[in-house]
């Protein structure tokens, strides 16, 4: 085989897996080249490559799925190798055979892989054929409504709506019952269309409450295919991976060596070479199932790394230079316990709605056992066009238990500020009694969803501000770090009052720094003895009430924003120039910024008290516009396909007990 030189890799990606891509290539002695959009200009990424070129505006068909302009940022920089991450063009087979054709080294599967194996119906028929058990469905080329409509009767329900092409849980929906098929089968196509540029659909039969497993594997251009083991991936909300683990803490020996053998057999019978994933879901009994086969880099390959002491991406790079395999399958083990969780700028208890916006604070630390996979830190702006995961905290131990509880506690020591962010959720999530004994299905965060935002008492409920809370937020705006508020004398002491909100809760507090004696804040009926040891944010700290503690402070947006032991809390200033509920019930706002896809709502009709009324495509995720109470369309401000500011008026209603102009 003849080797494949190259000496400046261009990396046809952006966020997390770039930056970690250039970490691995500048080690082995490449120079590296970033691409950026508009709205990533200043991203990390940008400045961790040796070079960058701009590409266009954010949209990511105008820019990072625009296979000419990515031709062309390799051309100007004299790039001779492209390594495309994950997600975008990774799995385009039309963009590995232009790389080809122009002479560039194509860091992947070969073009005919990509293609088969980028097509589930085609992949479902190859592993068929190498041994594979797959789930009973419907993989043909007659797309139209009536014939899916027909195969899905033949199925029986439950049943999965699935996008051929792509990955990721884009483009696929549950249809329990006949009448659910029509809407699932045209959002799926949409979103399949808007993710993939693909929106041919296939039928599978639901396995419930199944488990997530999947097979790392490598080849090479000698003959040679290894496996790194399994990781569970079985963790996940509206059908997107949060926590991965690696190995399994379901599998036998037995079943371990079963799963693996079939991902061996699946990548020699598709002729595979470089880094690829094969995936599983898997019934109660263990009864494996191929899903499908992801022919690049996976999010979750850090765990893999981890428990193997194996660098995916050096593989990655001496096997598309030519090099054979550096170990063989008998030098290849697991070594403890790997655990991934993937941080994510989305609201776990509003339905993991997408945010964005400023990152006010983010610097996590890094170390031993623990590691980060990053691509924003302090100030980074989130943008609507990519995905909301912005970051992933990787941590190892000698067991599951010793490694789910390193990873929380590096969760609470890397607060994320700024805006709302799942991190929180994640540290309950890895504590729970549920992720402690395995029981955690693909479907339960789902099901799980209403201890988030009901049951106070819940670990997974949104953590509401102490005294103690209140009584720093008040201390930091009295010592100079921002905010309002005024000072009094009171004759043997000053007092410093104001008043703050923190989500719905709106308190008066008073801070009072006597000529003598401790500092107190009154919270309410609470009072609470506080000193300020150290105030320079983001590092806070104080003694309170006798006992000494470390915070994370970051001013931002008028806000203070605040993080101790694993809780963080906005403080701001009462908004009083706010509208009243009825007016609010009345005036329909986007959630989040982003594509509006889907306006299912016109003037003068009727509608009831949280009824869709539009649909917002945002982060590659749906996020459904509703009416908050009951009453008629007096007005719609925007159209399907155009983009929209989160908070900016989509509809006016009105309501039952409202006016006729709401406005």
């Amino acid at each position: 085989m003849t080797a494949r030189r190259f000496r400046k890799l261009l990396i046809a990606n952006r966020g997390e897996i770039a930056c970690r891509v250039v970490r691995t290539a500048r080690a082995m002695g490449y120079r590296t080249v970033a691409l950026f959009s508009d709205a990533d200009a200043d991203a990390l990424h940008t400045r961790a490559a040796d070079e960058a070129v701009r590409i266009g505006p954010p949209p990511p068909r105008e820019s990072y799925l625009d296979i000419d302009r990515i031709l062309d940022a390799a051309t100007k920089t004299g790039a001779d190798a492209i390594h495309p991450g994950y997600g975008f063009l990774a799995e385009n087979a039309d963009f590995a055979e232009a790389c080809e054709a122009a002479g560039l080294v194509f860091v992947g599967p070969p073009t005919h892989v990509i293609r088969s194996m980028g097509d589930k119906a085609a992949a479902k028929t190859i592993a068929e054929a190498a041994g594979l058990p797959c789930v009973p469905g419907y993989r043909g080329e007659d797309q139209a409504d009536g014939r899916l409509t027909a195969e899905a009767a033949a199925i029986g329900f439950p049943l999965l709506v699935k996008a051929v092409a792509g990955g990721g849980g884009r483009g696929i929906r549950a249809v329990h019952a006949a009448a659910e098929l029509p809407d699932a089968l045209q959002a799926a196509r949409r979103e399949a269309k808007a993710a993939f540029g693909d929106d041919r659909l296939m039928l599978e039969k639901l396995i419930e409450h199944p488990r997530h497993l999947e097979v790392q594997i490598f080849g090479d251009d000698h003959g040679n295919v290894v496996h790194l083991f399994e990781r569970d991936c079985s963790t996940q909300r509206r059908r997107q991976k949060i926590v991965e683990e690696a190995p399994s803490p379901v599998l036998t020996p037995t079943h371990r060596e079963r799963l693996t053998g079939y991902a061996v057999a699946l990548a020699k019978a598709a002729g595979y070479r470089n880094a690829g994933t094969v995936e599983f879901i898997t019934d109660a009994e263990l009864n494996f199932y191929f899903l499908e086969m992801n022919a690049r880099l996976q999010v979750e390959h850090p765990v893999t790394e981890m428990v193997t002491g194996v660098d995916l991406v050096d593989w990655q790079l001496r096997i598309a230079a030519g090099e054979p395999l550096p170990l063989r399958q008998r030098d290849i083990a697991i070594r403890g316990h790997a655990i991934e969780a993937r941080l994510c700028v989305e609201d776990p208890y509003d339905g993991f709605r997408p945010q964005t916006g400023i990152v006010a604070h983010f610097a996590p630390q890094e170390g031993g056992s623990i590691r980060f996979d990053t691509g924003v830190e302090t100030g980074s702006e989130v943008s609507p066009w990519y995905d909301s995961m912005v970051a992933k905290a990787i941590a190892k131990g000698r067991d599951r238990t010793e490694a789910a509880r390193r990873l929380a506690t590096a969760l609470e020591d890397a607060p994320l500020l700024g805006l709302p962010n799942n991190r929180e959720f994640l540290i309950a999530l890895l504590r729970s009694e549920a992720f402690e004994r395995a029981e955690i299905a693909t479907t339960t965060l789902d099901d799980w969803a209403h201890l988030a935002a009901g049951d106070e008492a819940s670990p997974f409920a949104q953590a509401r501000p102490a005294p103690l809370h209140w009584a720093l937020a008040a201390a930091l705006h009295a010592e100079g770090s921002g905010g309002a508020g005024e000072w009094f004398w009171s004759g043997s002491a000053f007092d410093f009052s104001l008043t703050l909100t923190c989500g719905v809760e709106t308190k008066r507090l008073t801070y009072t720094r006597p000529r003598s004696g401790p500092m107190a804040v009154a919270v309410g009926g609470d009072r609470v003895d506080i000193a300020l040891i150290e105030n320079a944010p983001p590092r806070i700290v104080f003694e309170a009430d006798g006992v000494r503690r470390r915070a994370t402070a970051a001013w931002g947006d008028a806000k203070l924003y605040l993080a101790i032991a694993g809780a963080a809390f906005a403080f701001a200033e009462p908004d009083h120039a706010r509208a009243d509920d009825v007016a609010e019930a009345g005036r329909i706002a986007a959630p989040v910024a982003g594509l509006l896809v889907k306006v299912l709502a016109q003037p003068g009709q009727a509608v009831a008290a949280g009824e869709t009324l539009a649909l917002i495509e945002a982060m590659k995720m749906e996020t459904r516009v509703t009416a908050l109470a009951p009453g008629r369309i007096a007005a719609v401000h925007a159209g399907a396909g155009s983009q929209v500011a989160s908070g900016a008026l989509l509809f006016e209603i009105e309501t039952k007990d409202a006016p006729a102009d709401v406005r």
